[in-house]
C-alpha cells in the first residue's frame, strides 16, 4: 500500500500528477528514488507525443542580472492560457532566462543542448521535456535576446 505521505513528498519533488506518482511508486516497490527516476523518464517520453501541437499562448520573461550589466528577454510558448498563468510555468521561463544570462547561448539549438545551470546533470531540453510531461502541453522556446554591457 502506497501512503499518502509518500505521494505528497514525490509530488512536491516532481510536480507530476497523483496517478503518475502512485503508479511509479507501485512499479518501484515504494522506493522514492527509483519512483522519481521512473517519473522523470515517463514525463520525458510523454513530451514526444505533444511536440507537434500548436503553442498559441505563453509568456515573455524579462530577466536582469543583479549587476545590471546583463539582461534577457525570452518568449516561452505553451498551448493554453491556463498553463501560461501557472506559477510553475512562469518559474520555468524565469529559470531559462537566467540560464541564458549565465551561459550566453547564440541560438535556440545551442541553448537546448547546454547543461542547465540549476541542474548540470540535465540539459535545457530535458528541463523543457519534463515540463511538457508535467503540464500535459507542448512548450517551446520561441526566441530570446541577451543584452550585455
Amino acid at each position: 500500500m502506497i501512503s499518502a505521505e509518500a505521494i505528497k513528498i514525490l509530488r512536491g519533488r516532481t510536480g507530476a500528477g497523483i496517478s503518475d506518482i502512485k503508479k511509479a511508486l507501485e512499479d518501484a516497490g515504494g522506493d522514492q528514488t527509483a519512483a522519481e527516476a521512473l517519473i522523470e523518464q515517463r514525463l520525458g517520453t510523454s513530451a514526444g507525443k505533444r511536440t507537434g501541437r500548436d503553442t498559441t499562448a505563453g509568456v515573455v520573461e524579462a530577466y536582469i542580472h543583479s549587476n545590471a550589466h546583463i539582461g534577457v528577454l525570452l518568449a516561452l510558448s505553451c498551448e493554453t492560457d491556463f498553463v501560461a498563468r501557472n506559477p510553475a510555468f512562469r518559474q520555468l521561463a524565469h529559470d531559462i532566462a537566467m540560464h541564458i544570462a549565465a551561459m550566453a547561448p547564440k541560438d535556440t539549438a545551442m541553448l537546448t543542448s547546454q547543461p542547465f545551470v540549476k541542474d548540470p546533470g540535465k540539459n535545457v531540453s530535458d528541463i523543457v521535456n519534463e515540463s511538457i510531461g508535467r503540464f500535459g502541453e507542448n512548450i517551446k522556446i520561441v526566441e530570446f535576446t541577451r543584452f550585455e554591457i
